[in-house]
């Protein structure tokens, strides 16, 4: 097996397009035609009362099946308590549970495996064979525009993965999906460290580095140097927000001296990856139509958001693959949708996340996300290190204003420049947030050390009211 085994051309040419959209009625067709003959009651259950004929079978099943969150991967289903919540997640009964929900054996699943989120328990991910070998496809549709869609470049990768490991997806999957591409990898992982991961990169010879934005971040602020000279070609960013926002992702570039590039994937072979547009940010494309088909929906109400150009809404996707039934299931990220064509010539729609909905703030009627704050805070990159948390007294997502920031001067920064540059932040987030932070200024390195845990995920929230009980 090799990159030519799992990547499919055709399909690569055909996103963004009609006759993709025709591939995708065909294939919710025969996916609701396979649940309403499933042999699992549950399932079949379910689609009874929906006709795979039906020229608004898209229309029809939105009506009929709720959109399904985090939870139900977390053990519930429908609103009902998760196996976690009933403590049965020891005897095994997470695994039963799953293996109802995509209907198949439970003994079919192969990886188990999960991904962070922002809510601090991990959502789990079981894979089958076939889902494996999904994630390989996906995967191969993102290394190919990554490469600039040369082969040759793509074999001269020598991928440092310094993704957390242990459990999770990005680790242990996303090092097996890149060597069933013909892609060298060097699996570092997180939990090795700084100084581990600078040597292996030097003695071994890394071109590329896999990370979240968050490492990436650290990385520039502590071995710049060290960083600079290895000479990465690029830096790939995932399982968080964060190479889409302008600031964060000159900051990157400029620390690293190449290219970024912000990808999503892995699951249900999707393939996200982002363009080379230099330090604009023109979205992340869309190269897994033909897995799952996408919509929109209100992140409070979750009715119907128009996909059009510029629309924002809560990212639902709708699997059209085997081992899953056709439910419409979201991850609770927020992202813009651009249906434009882009510049680059690559194909695909684009879309960039907002935020997830699950970190949604509320002050005085504005909206607002984790990451906005991130931009604002960055754009004062160096003065500030970019290290900030929110301050929550009381459980969200209405925040008694002043927005509370906890946020890190830059070392160069002298006592009497402070205030003046709370002031300017405050006037800048006003501007595009709509809300005033009360700003507690921290030395540099006091957050930095802590925010981030074992997979190098920051946590913007610090939960104060926690602390009180």
């Amino acid at each position: 097996m090799g990159f030519y085994d799992n990547f499919d051309e055709k399909m690569y040419k055909l996103q963004g397009t009609k006759e993709m959209k025709e591939i995708q009625k065909y294939k919710l067709k025969e996916r609701v035609d396979w649940a309403r003959s499933s042999q699992n009651p549950m399932i079949s259950m379910i689609f009874q009362n929906l006709n795979p004929d039906s020229l608004t079978l898209l229309e029809d099943l939105k009506k009929a099946i709720p959109v399904l969150d985090q939870n139900v991967l977390r053990g519930g289903m429908g609103g009902a308590p998760s196996v976690a919540e009933k403590g049965e997640v020891e005897k095994g009964k997470m695994v039963k549970t799953m293996a109802l929900i995509q209907g198949v054996d439970q003994y079919d699943f192969k990886l188990l495996c999960g991904t962070g989120g922002t809510t601090g328990e991990p959502t789990p991910y079981f894979f089958t064979r076939e889902g494996i070998e999904l994630a390989y496809k996906g995967v191969a549709r993102m290394m190919w525009m990554v490469s600039g869609e040369s082969y040759d470049n793509l074999r001269r990768m020598r991928v440092a993965n310094a993704f957390a490991f242990s459990v999770w997806v990005t680790g242990t999957l996303m090092t097996m999906a890149l060597i069933e591409n013909d892609v060298g990898v060097i699996p570092i992982t997180a939990e090795a460290g700084r100084e581990r991961l600078i040597d292996f990169c030097k003695r071994w010879g890394a071109n590329v580095l896999i990370c979240t934005p968050s490492y990436a971040e650290h990385l520039v602020d502590t071995n710049l140097e060290d960083i600079k000279k290895i000479g990465f070609e690029r830096v790939l960013c995932g399982a968080e927000a964060g190479a889409g926002i302008p600031e964060v992702r000159r900051k990157i570039m400029d620390g690293f001296g190449c290219p970024v590039t912000d990808a999503m994937g892995l699951v249900m072979g999707m393939s996200l990856v982002s363009c080379d547009s230099g330090y604009e940010y023109l979205g992340m494309h869309s190269l897994s139509d033909d897995f799952f088909m996408m919509e929109l929906v209100d992140a409070e109400t979750n009715e119907a958001v128009s996909f059009e150009d510029g629309a924002i809404g809560k990212m639902v996707g709708v699997p059209l693959i085997p081992g899953f039934p056709p439910v419409r299931f979201s991850s609770g990220d927020i992202i813009q949708v651009f249906t434009s064509p882009c510049r680059c010539g690559h194909p695909g729609f684009r879309m960039q996340v907002i935020g997830r909905a699950d970190d949604m703030l509320k002050v005085r009627g504005a909206m607002v996300y984790p990451n906005a704050v991130d931009s604002v805070i960055s754009s004062f990159y160096p003065r500030v290190t970019g290290e900030f948390r929110i301050v929550l007294t009381s459980p969200p997502p209405h925040v008694e204003p002043p927005l509370k920031l906890k946020v890190e001067y830059d070392k160069g920064v002298k006592d009497e420049e402070l205030e003046p540059l709370a002031r300017e932040i405050g006037e800048r987030m006003h501007n595009r947030l709509s809300v005033r932070p009360q700003i507690q200024w921290v030395p540099p390195g006091s957050i930095s050390e802590v925010v981030r845990g074992p997979a190098m995920k920051t946590k913007f929230i610090e939960k104060a009211y926690e602390e009180k009980k």
